[in-house]
């Protein structure tokens, strides 16, 4: 299934996605409201109910895709996570880490897949980053790589925003990725049933038209259950937690680009969809 949050006649549902059309899930996910993380907890008992769910049924051009999960208890990435990506950041001065580099974006940065994404005033050094995200399934400890598989929701497409100036301001690099919007998601979490190898995709991003990134997500230096594994023997992953699996060659920084108003940034995970966001100057609250 692709599970979305979507928005028409103002109000916000949980919903999936069948061809062109939404259907509505309202009914079949009773007492989740919209909120992936309670439907994605209750998954395993409500599988059959949203399989069978053929109404009410909505165009997807006529709805609005909202972040398929807005309510994570945690949200979390890791850095240099690509071998290309890696040497580049070390041609650029930073050390490539002996073990995997994990930071935590705040969930307040979280934003559609189709919002703008906002550039702060107090930074102009906003660069993309295109990701592969995996949502967690089951609450869970000391995982092991062999069983991590099980653990896990699905997938989704993201673009771990990153204020340069701001990352490297301290040494973690938490309010360099935390900006409001810096957290577009989307365009759905494809359950992962229907992602027989994750580690066989491809991951592309284009800067207004022009491709910038492209790599296999076979290339991640350590891979998704062994990023799960190694979370898991620090802290107890719930059901909705969200995580960046890293991102490959050409980021912004390693050219001097940075994003500029009006800049359109598509991030597409084949199989997986595709996030598009126009970047827009920060204006006065």
């Amino acid at each position: 299934m692709k599970l979305v949050r979507f928005t028409v006649d103002g109000r916000t549902r949980l919903g999936k996605v069948a061809g062109d059309t939404v259907v509505d899930l309202t009914a079949a996910a009773e007492g989740c409201g919209a909120s992936m993380r309670l439907l994605i907890a209750a998954l395993p008992r409500l599988r059959a109910a949203l399989e069978a769910a053929a109404a009410p049924v909505h165009a997807l051009a006529h709805v609005v895709l909202e972040a398929p999960i807005d309510d994570p208890q945690k949200f979390l990435a890791i850095g240099m996570n690509y071998k290309a990506h890696a040497e580049e950041a070390e041609r650029g001065g930073i050390p490539v880490p002996k073990t995997q580099l994990w930071f935590n974006k705040q969930v307040s940065c979280i934003t559609g897949p189709f919002s703008p994404v906002v550039l702060p005033r107090a930074s102009d050094k906003v660069d993309y980053e295109a990701e592969m995200g995996v949502v967690i399934g089951t609450r869970c400890r000391h995982v092991s790589r062999q069983d991590a598989p099980g653990v896990i929701a699905g997938y989704f497409v993201g673009n771990d925003v990153s204020a340069r100036d701001w990352q490297f301001r301290s040494p973690t690099f938490t309010l360099g990725k935390s900006f409001d919007t810096h957290g577009p998601i989307g365009p759905w979490i494809t359950t992962a049933d229907e992602v027989p190898d994750p580690h066989d995709l491809t991951l592309t991003l284009s800067l207004n038209g022009e491709e910038r990134q492209r790599t296999s997500t076979g290339d991640m230096i350590y891979d998704i259950y062994e990023q799960v594994a190694y979370l898991s023997t620090v802290m107890t992953l719930e059901p909705g937690d969200i995580i960046l699996t890293g991102t490959p060659a050409n980021v912004g920084i390693a050219t001097d680009t940075f994003m500029r108003p009006g800049d359109v940034v598509r991030v597409e995970v084949t199989s997986l969809g595709a996030i598009e966001n126009t970047f827009v100057p920060e204006t006065s609250t």
